[in-house]
């Protein structure tokens, strides 16, 4: 899909040159157009969030298209609803041929910009490796622009909704990403994004080291990970300077680019799924640009450990240990639980560049889907200050997150019996905890939030992502550069 041209104005919703209009529907609230309020009457248009109607009205002697979504009860609107019947109405009006949308965005603060992030995710699609359209005709219409339309005196929407323009598009950027597969998406074309967005802004720096370096400087965990494949890693640092002060944030992400297990192999069903891997690195990396592309003003470190995880006769092996950055050995007792080994070698070099404040996002654990399922992102923190910020960043973009304990006891199962730590104990018990145990041992004391994005990152299936790629954690890492930069 092209890019929409996204525009705002105020005024009637009717002075519109777009081809499909939209139109909320509330529970108990007549419409103002008596043509459309007669479609309520009848009971063919709902106000049930999601419900859809389609009718037609003439306008200058040529029909045009009106779509009425349901969005519920108006005392329990917010941001996230309005992105839910953004994204129903955005995928029936593409079904109809719809070229331009015109959205009569109900009042409220943000509303705006969840009208433009809820279509501009739902009409996201990857079909870049497809040799031939999957319509009848061999032709696809797209969605070109969409114009959101408040109310006179309602305030500009302008900032709010390329706000949400920019945000939607990192993250359907981040889905690329996800969705490009692993023969393509090795961790030398992760780093090449990123030089692509560092390219683009004046304060945005980018440097990649490759294996050699990875080495010398100690990242044994790291390397480890990486001996395995023949394709060379990479680790991605994007520093934004965006302002003179205020504290350092730094992002981890976690990119493996494929995973097999290592030595400890998958099982083959859905292994091909392991491309998703990368995702917390994904969404580092696309944040970092929209960041820069928003000028906000913070200070961020990205760091994103790019590797894939293989088996071969240079593998690490089940009982090798291994010394990280900074000091600390690893007894490596699975090879498949290797996210921790890269990330904790990436946190030890952000503290060592001096952050002040850590978020990672990591497609960790296996055990965070059965505790949450596809809904929350497992949220773990030393600090509750930096956790309150960080799960507020969520809760405002719908990136909502619940938090799950660290604990002495579970620590206690991360130390070795030969090392310092080992990384999977023999013990199988609250094993997301454990894992951000392990992490925790390498931030140095400094507020920090692990995101186990491995229920979200994909088959998340809320209607404005779907099953596939969701490019999660983008717009909550862009909100929380916002706020620190407000706090600032």
């Amino acid at each position: 899909m092209g890019g929409v041209a996204v525009k705002a104005r105020a005024g009637n919703p009717r002075d519109t040159e777009a081809d499909t209009r939209v139109i909320p529907l509330f529970e108990e609230e007549a419409l103002d157009e008596d043509e459309l309020q007669e479609l309520v009457d009848s009971g063919e248009a709902k106000s049930s969030l999601r419900k859809l109607s389609v009718t037609h009205e003439r306008v200058d002697g040529r029909l045009r298209r009106v779509v009425l979504v349901g969005a519920g009860k108006r005392s329990e609107l917010d941001p996230e609803r309005v992105r839910i019947a953004a994204a129903v109405a955005a995928g029936r009006a593409r079904e109809l041929g719809a070229r331009s949308l015109s959205w009569a965005a109900p009042e409220g603060g943000q509303i705006a910009g969840a009208v433009v992030e809820g279509t501009l995710l739902a009409l996201y699609r990857f079909d870049r490796y497809k040799s031939s359209s999957d319509d009848a005709d061999g032709e696809r219409a797209d969605v070109e622009s969409l114009e959101v339309v408040t109310s006179e005196g309602g305030g500009d929407a302008t900032g709010d909704v390329e706000r949400a323009r920019v945000r939607a598009e990192a993250q359907n950027a981040a889905r690329d990403l996800q969705n490009t597969p692993s023969n393509d998406a090795t961790p030398t074309y992760l780093a090449e994004r990123a030089r692509e967005l560092a390219d683009a802004h004046d304060r945005l720096s980018f440097e990649e080291w490759d294996r050699s370096q990875i080495e010398d400087a100690g990242m044994n965990a790291f390397a480890a990970v990486a001996r395995g494949s023949y394709e060379e890693p990479r680790l991605i640092v994007l520093r934004y300077d965006g302002a003179d002060a205020g504290p350092l944030l730094g992002y981890v992400g976690k990119a493996v680019t494929f995973d097999t297990g290592g030595i400890s192999i998958k099982p083959s069903g859905k292994m091909h799924e392991m491309k998703f891997d990368m995702s917390g690195g994904a969404a580092v990396i696309e944040a970092i640009g929209a960041i820069a592309t928003l000028g906000i003003p913070a200070r961020i470190l990205g760091v994103v450990p790019a590797t894939e995880n293989m088996p071969s006769g240079r593998s690490v092996k089940p009982g090798d240990i291994i010394r990280a950055l900074g000091g600390k050995t690893i007894e490596v007792n699975n090879t498949d639980a290797e996210g921790r080994l890269i990330l904790a070698d990436a946190i030890s070099y952000a503290v060592e560049q001096g952050v002040e404040r850590i978020v990672d996002l990591a497609t960790l654990t296996g055990a965070i889907i059965t505790s949450l399922g596809s809904t929350y992102v497992g949220l773990f923190s030393n600090d509750d200050g930096w956790y309150d910020q960080v799960h507020a960043a969520g809760d405002a973009t719908g990136e909502i997150g619940w938090r799950l304990p660290l604990h002495p006891e579970i620590y206690e199962l991360t130390k070795g019996e030969y090392a310092d730590l080992t990384n999977a104990a023999d013990a199988r018990k609250a094993m997301s905890s454990y894992a951000a145990e392990f992490l925790r041992q390498f931030v140095d004391d400094r507020p920090w939030v692990h995101m186990d994005i491995a229920g979200v990152a994909w088959g998340l299936n809320r209607p404005y992502v779907g099953s596939g790629a969701s490019g999660f954690g983008v717009r909550t890492l862009v909100e929380l550069a916002e706020r620190a930069g407000r706090a600032a």
